[in-house]
């Protein structure tokens, strides 16, 4: 078997104008896919009085892309390392086209579904793909560490701007445009991607292990399905029987990888220094951005009363210091600052975001902007850098393992952020709420504000205010528990990364 230290001995080649032009090709991909968690938010009005689904149907329009991308990553992972990163890129590009065309003019709520799920499985192979080409293709630790970077915040800003873009596709063209503009990208990755893209695969991968296919799902999807239901629906014995039984499959998955002769995931990436640290940070990384960003949407719109659209229009200031952390976090390293400093800095100042969201009020739009804009540019710093540690600690030949690793780790995280955070938040509203409203009122924000819409007079407005007053509440009591949560990934990032250098540093 390969191990890391042999790449370390290579002389890496610098990479020129085509390597470029190839991370180019692939950012399209990668930004309509992370776009794609977030573009149905303005969209399901329309797709619900043209298709008219349950209310079921609407959780799983919503819900299926999620649960079949983190339910496939590690396999399509393992896959791409077996038949080739460019292969398994190319048909999940063409599946994601062809799913995206089925969608955009699906006729019932049934295709609809099935058609987002095929998005899923499109998503996966896409998704580890893209970061193993980035780390096949940029062998020279600056290049990648930059290339890196550019990765990190072209999927952040998909995420910010999924939800911008389908509210202006749905005011001027119909719902269905949110997936024809998937079109293009794919279209242009299926022509130049042969030409462009290396092809890179293990040389010597073993059998693939079917079994663990079903086991690393069953491990996945009961966990994140349980932790997404949690901050709406509380903590259930059905939810937390749930996140059980795939915390079960889990055991029995990192059993078969252990004692298997061809493991889909390799145990000897954990033995790497720096790749079990970096896949722990990730996961935290990711707890802290959608816990954060599961109360800051609905202050937006619920708390200081703005529409939908702007809503998310504001929502994208914060992004204009995103698009420099990375960079900056790259210079300092090149700089010889040590990684370990600049991703502690990172987590230091999610933190101190974190902290400012902490002293927001009902009518503070500036000062949540601001905390917004600092807590996502620390996570973006620590996502970039220890994206690049893992992938360069991990063999090139383990490329799309490591990188569906870090991914799954990321699904996790932001499914526990938006659980634990969500939970503190909505317990603390809970208890704001007058006792002598509705009990409808005690569960949501939305659903106080429904009810105090048909009260009359004062007793609607007193609603009103008192819930918004809780709701605020609970997202400093969130915050609160989110600063300190960061402040401990600092020392511990501190700790677990002193010393630690990928490939070639």
């Amino acid at each position: 078997m390969t191990n890391s230290t042999s790449t370390a001995t290579t002389p890496a080649a610098l990479a020129g104008r085509r390597e470029w032009t190839s991370l180019g090709v692939l950012m399209l991909p990668l930004l309509l896919v992370s776009m794609d968690v977030s573009v149905l938010y303005f969209a399901i009005p329309a797709i619900s009085a043209d298709l008219r689904p349950s209310g079921t149907q609407q959780l799983w329009i919503f819900d299926i892309y999620a649960f079949v991308l983190a339910g496939l990553l590690m396999t399509m992972g393992s896959l791409g390392d077996r038949i080739g990163r460019r292969r398994l890129l190319l048909i999940g590009a063409a599946a994601f086209g062809t799913a995206s065309l089925v969608a955009a003019y699906a006729g019932s709520a049934e295709t609809l579904i099935a058609a987002r799920a095929v998005l899923g499985v499109g998503g996966a192979t896409l998704m580890p793909s893209t970061m193993a080409l980035v780390r096949t293709m940029f062998t020279d630790p600056g290049q990648r560490a930059k290339a890196i970077g550019l990765w990190s915040g072209v999927m952040t800003a998909g995420i910010a701007l999924g939800s911008v873009l389908s509210g202006v596709l749905v005011q001027y063209f119909w719902w269905g445009s949110v997936f024809l503009v998937n079109l293009p990208a794919m279209a242009l990755l299926l022509v130049l991607g042969p030409f462009l893209l290396p092809e890179s695969k293990d040389p010597r991968p073993g059998r693939f292990d079917r079994p663990s296919v079903p086991l690393s799902m069953a491990a996945v999807l009961p966990v994140v399905y349980g932790l997404k239901e949690i901050p709406s629906e509380g903590w259930h014995a059905r939810y937390v029987v749930s996140i059980t039984v795939g915390l079960l499959f889990a055991a029995l998955f990192v059993h078969r990888q252990r004692t298997t002769a061809a493991p889909m995931i390799d145990p000897a990436l954990f033995r790497g220094r720096g790749f079990a640290a970096s896949v722990v940070l990730n996961l935290l990384a990711s707890f802290a951005i959608m816990g954060s960003a599961f109360f800051t949407t609905q202050y937006l719109q619920s708390v200081l009363g703005k529409s939908a659209m702007e809503a998310a229009l504001w929502s994208l200031l914060p992004s204009v210091p995103i698009g420099m952390a990375a960079p900056m976090a790259t210079a300092l390293v090149q700089k010889g600052v040590d990684r370990a400093h600049v991703v502690t800095a990172g987590f230091a100042i999610a933190a101190a975001g974190y902290a400012l969201l902490a002293f927001a009020d009902t009518d503070a739009l500036w000062l949540v902007l601001a905390a917004c804009g600092v807590l996502a540019s620390g996570i973006v710093m620590v996502i970039s850098q220890i994206t690049d540690l893992a992938l360069g600690s991990a063999p090139v030949e383990r490329a799309g393992s490591a990188s569906s690793l870090m991914e799954t780790g990321a699904e996790f995280g932001g499914a526990l952020g938006m659980a634990v955070l969500g939970s503190i938040g909505t317990a603390i509203y809970r208890h704001g709420v007058p006792a002598t409203a509705p009990e409808a009122a005690h569960e949501t924000l939305g659903g106080a504000l429904a009810i105090a819409g048909r009260l009359p007079g004062r007793a609607g407005d007193a609603l009103a205010t008192a819930a918004r007053e809780a709701f605020t509440d609970g997202m400093r009591g969130a915050a609160i528990a989110g600063a300190v949560l960061l402040a401990g990934a600092a020392i511990l990032a501190a700790r677990a990364l002193r010393g630690v250098h990928a490939a070639g540093e």
